[in-house]
């Protein structure tokens, strides 16, 4: 759960500076369904309730009065959002959930307000017919892996948000240090690569760690649960659930970073550091991250100074970046149906996608051209767009590419397909022993992976820790799972 939520922090950092480098529709755009279905029961439109991540916004009452009035003309809807912070999200869900305080829709992923968890759990409408009948639009907008890669036990229980389909973790390098000290990064890609140029950067600014945080190094695995070191290799043939910390990979991995530690190009604290501090000083050469298109440029505006990237491995579809952002209707909703035509209307209409991303046209954003506007800063509405829907529906920024979108769509069919991707694993006949799996997992997993300790020493009681706490049992259940799947396939 760790790693997952810190892979998709990442893909979200670069998806909250796209946010800034999108904009606004002036008109109206094709929704698919015109005034479809009726409101209540006396013709009077009913309200669906909302529920989004991300910081409060104060005029949020304000842009939801007009995305209401647009609404009640297209499906005779309005829409109250509830936004709760970053922090607080996935907790006070639970609450809400478990109580069943009423609301129809909710944001949901991998990484907060567990998807599979919460739709396993009942929480979640099961949504195939919905979408078979008011959800055309979506089905026309969002690329089929999304659907097909996000179902669990079959069935699609959340709407996935049409963004990058795939991952792909770079090494992320600041280009003054890589100019100053002209570093080659023609032939960078493995961990290993790395070590001429952190000593390069370690001999001349010895002020600084060349790796300013846990990089949380890639290793070449499809993990069935995040964060708990068990998987098959991307490559495989076999499907064999394996143990990863007693893979070659792994071992290599752990040595390489145990190497870079000793020689000071991690801080010594690397291990229990949080934040990312180096991202505003500027002290550091090289990170990690997942990309997207234009993803340099986005970097580069954010921080404010240049970045460039190289990538570890090419774009690969996970089911954790299928489920990055999603929305689902509640099991309790009272208006299912109207729930999935505004889902549908939000998707495939390109004024509302904007009106519910970037506001009102002269208080929250000034329109430069046709199709490209510039946020107006401290308007009293900012939102995280990843979160809220069909990003190809957003216009531009001026500093945008005018092939923005174009080239997103280009990165998403380079992709190939994890192993596991659409297996989904139902944990429910070893809570107990993936429960201990995952908490020696983390005793051990940071200090390996920054190389605080010494592998030779640490890692085979790591493993064997692992084994005491049931991991056997755990991928022995979820490689007869895993063989199921594969057969029905």
């Amino acid at each position: 759960m760790l790693k997952r939520k810190r892979l998709a922090a990442g893909l979200a950092s670069v998806l909250m500076l796209s946010a800034l480098a999108a904009g606004c529709s002036g008109g109206a755009g094709n929704p698919a369904q015109e005034g479809a279905g009726t409101g209540k029961a006396d013709g009077q439109p009913v309200e669906l309730i909302w529920y989004t991540i991300g910081g409060p916004q104060k005029d949020a009452d304000k842009v939801m009065e007009a995305v209401s009035k647009y609404t009640k003309e297209k499906i005779n809807a309005a829409v109250k959002m509830k936004m709760i912070d970053w922090g607080d999200y996935s907790q006070k869900m639970q609450v809400i959930s478990v109580s069943g305080e009423p609301y129809d829709i909710a944001f949901t992923s991998s990484w907060a307000f567990d998807y599979v968890q919460n739709a396993r759990k009942g929480a979640f409408y099961e949504m195939d017919g919905l979408l078979d009948k008011y959800g055309e639009g979506i089905k026309k907008a969002v690329h089929p892996s999304f659907l097909e890669g996000s179902k669990v036990n079959g069935h699609n229980y959340a709407v996935p948000t049409n963004k990058e389909l795939p991952a792909q973790a770079v090494w992320r390098f600041n280009k003054q240090y890589v100019d100053k000290y002209k570093l080659d990064l023609s032939n960078v890609s493995s961990l290993e690569s790395l070590e001429p140029l952190l000593k390069t950067m370690k001999e001349n600014e010895p002020g600084v760690y060349p790796i300013p945080s846990n990089v949380d190094p890639f290793v070449p695995f499809d993990f069935v649960v995040e964060g708990i070191p068990f998987g098959v290799r991307l490559d495989t043939q076999d499907y064999k659930i394996v143990n990863v910390f007693e893979t070659p990979e792994y071992r290599q991995m752990s040595e390489t970073m145990r190497k870079y530690y000793k020689a000071g190009y991690l801080p010594p604290d690397v291990a229990t550091k949080t934040g990312n501090d180096h991202e505003k000083t500027g002290k550091w050469l090289v990170d990690k991250a997942h990309t997207v298109p234009f993803a340099d440029n986005l970097w580069s505006e954010g921080f404010k100074y240049e970045i460039v990237s190289k990538p570890i491995h090419e774009p690969i579809v996970f089911n954790w970046s299928v489920t990055g952002s999603m929305m689902a209707i509640s099991a309790n909703s009272k208006h299912p149906e109207k729930a999935m035509e505004f889902l549908n209307l939000l998707n495939s209409d390109a004024y509302l996608r904007n009106l519910v991303s970037y506001g009102l046209e002269g208080t929250h954003y000034k329109k430069v051209s046709e199709g490209v506007i510039e946020p107006i800063p401290d308007s009293g509405y900012s939102m995280p767009s990843f979160t809220l829907g069909n990003m190809f529906l957003l216009n531009r920024f001026p500093k945008d590419p005018a092939d923005k979108w174009e080239q997103y769509e280009k990165f998403n069919k380079s992709a190939k397909n994890a192993p596991l991707l659409g297996f989904q694993f139902d944990s429910s006949k070893v809570e107990n022993e993936l429960a201990a799996v995952k908490s020696v997992s983390e005793e051990f997993k940071k200090a390996l992976e920054t190389g605080s300790v010494e592998p030779s020493e640490v890692l085979p009681k790591a493993i064997d820790k692992l084994k005491a706490a049931g991991i056997n049992k755990v991928m022995d259940e979820a490689q007869k799972q895993l063989d199921a799947w594969r057969a029905k396939k």
